[in-house]
């Protein structure tokens, strides 16, 4: 088998739980009811006045937390019962879709399931449109496949949106992975206009979630508007580089069969290397955060 999932047990630097380990122990093992301690947890921060919550500046700044240690200590210091008692919505931490997808997969790792968060965009949001989106993914060991997983979605949303699958088995036709996105940009089977999130679209939004997707394959899963080497050249212009992602979208654009290309890749070339510093564009401008990220 080419893509062992033994590599994706293990935690990286983002979903590490550090000395909050504990709260993740004990949790039950079925995905679904995972999903809705996660759900119990967390708020989407364009869903709370849909919940009926208004959330002040500083709650929203929650969404800003990289880490998943930052996440669990900011959780139990809204409220401190252990994570499988769902919050009252004012005590929930905000989030957003990643953070929905961290949180899963890292509880998953701790389990010993083979987990980690996609980046690419959701069919399901609005017609004709690929909303920016991440998922979680697991190796299901019994059916030897990886199952894509939509954390967000409870039940109201699923109502609201007539969402028309199980949202534990998203169909790889409705969550398209960053890679994949790419090929249907530049085949011209899809618009890159159509990709992407307020009035931000394009095929550079399309590398960003791409490049942000091969960066949560080696277990660093960044925040959405985080950015660093290829994601800020003007790619679209340059033969070499739209080769390398053409071909780096190739190896990634399913369920990566050869993750150890994908790593080898990520590691040596500096146009997706991380190192010294990355450019994080927050609703006040543009800040630069070092390495290892806080």
């Amino acid at each position: 088998m080419k893509n062992p999932p033994n590599y994706f047990i293990q935690p990286g630097f983002i979903t590490d739980p550090g000395e909050y380990a504990k709260f993740l122990d004990e949790l039950p093992g079925d995905v679904g009811e995972l999903c809705r301690i996660v759900q119990g947890t967390t708020i989407h921060i364009f869903w709370a006045e849909r919940y009926g919550i208004k959330l002040s500046g500083e709650r929203q700044s929650e969404v800003q937390l990289r880490t998943l240690r930052r996440r669990l200590k900011r959780t139990l210091e809204l409220d401190p019962r252990p994570l499988k008692e769902a919050r009252p919505l004012e005590k929930k931490i905000v989030g957003n879709c990643r953070d929905f997808s961290v949180l899963l997969v890292a509880i998953l790792r701790h389990q010993g399931i083979p987990a980690r968060a996609r980046c690419g965009f959701g069919a399901y949001f609005f017609p004709k449109h690929y909303e920016d989106h991440w998922v979680a993914e697991y190796w299901n060991a019994r059916q030897e496949r990886w199952i894509l997983v939509d954390a967000q979605l409870d039940v109201f949303q699923c109502e609201a949106m007539k969402i028309p699958f199980d949202p534990l088995d998203v169909p790889r036709d409705q969550f398209i992975v960053g890679g994949r996105a790419w090929q249907m940009c530049r085949s011209g089977q899809a618009n890159p206009d159509s990709f992407g999130i307020f009035d931000m679209h394009g095929l550079g939004f399309v590398r960003g979630d791409f490049v942000r997707d091969v960066a949560a394959l080696n277990k660093l899963e960044l925040l959405p508007w985080d950015c660093w080497g290829i994601i800020e050249k003007p790619v679209e212009n340059d033969p070499d580089d739209l080769k390398f992602l053409d071909d780096l979208a190739e190896m990634t654009c399913a369920d990566v069969p050869d993750i150890e290309a994908v790593r080898t890749l990520y590691e040596t070339d500096p146009r997706l290397q991380m190192s010294g510093t990355i450019h994080s564009y927050i609703s006040t401008g543009m800040e630069t955060i070092e390495m290892p990220l806080a």
